[in-house]
């Protein structure tokens, strides 16, 4: 049986040390991102969530770091995304690469511009 986490927190602290590291940087990132987000953990894993429903998810494993979902973007960005895709929702960050954490940030900026109700932009 997997893990259980209370947070995020004893979420990250559950990797070592570099990771943890990179993970927090993510979590930084998606809080400049989402300021407003709350955390929580959903399906086991790190989530921010808007209004209590989620926008994005991320997780560490062996070799990466995964980002779900993926927003619907434009032909630029999804070129610019393409190195990282490892399916329809996903997006896979190899931990032996520099993360593009501003990739990141932007990529929740439009998570969060898709999800929100019409007129409230």
């Amino acid at each position: 049986m997997a893990a259980q986490f209370a947070n995020i927190d004893d979420y990250i602290r559950s990797f070592p040390e570099d990771v943890q590291t990179i993970l927090e940087e993510v979590r930084r990132t998606i809080r400049r991102a989402a300021p407003t987000a709350d955390e929580t953990i959903s399906y086991g894993i790190p989530t921010f969530a808007i209004h209590g429903k989620a926008v994005v998810h991320f997780a560490a494993w062996q070799h990466h770091i995964g980002l779900y979902p993926v927003p619907t973007a434009d032909a630029a960005f999804e070129r610019e995304i393409a190195a990282y895709r490892a399916g329809k929702g996903t997006l896979r960050f190899p931990l032996q690469q520099p993360i593009p954490y501003g990739l990141i940030e932007r990529l929740v900026k439009l998570l969060i511009e898709q999800r929100a109700p019409s007129g409230t932009g």
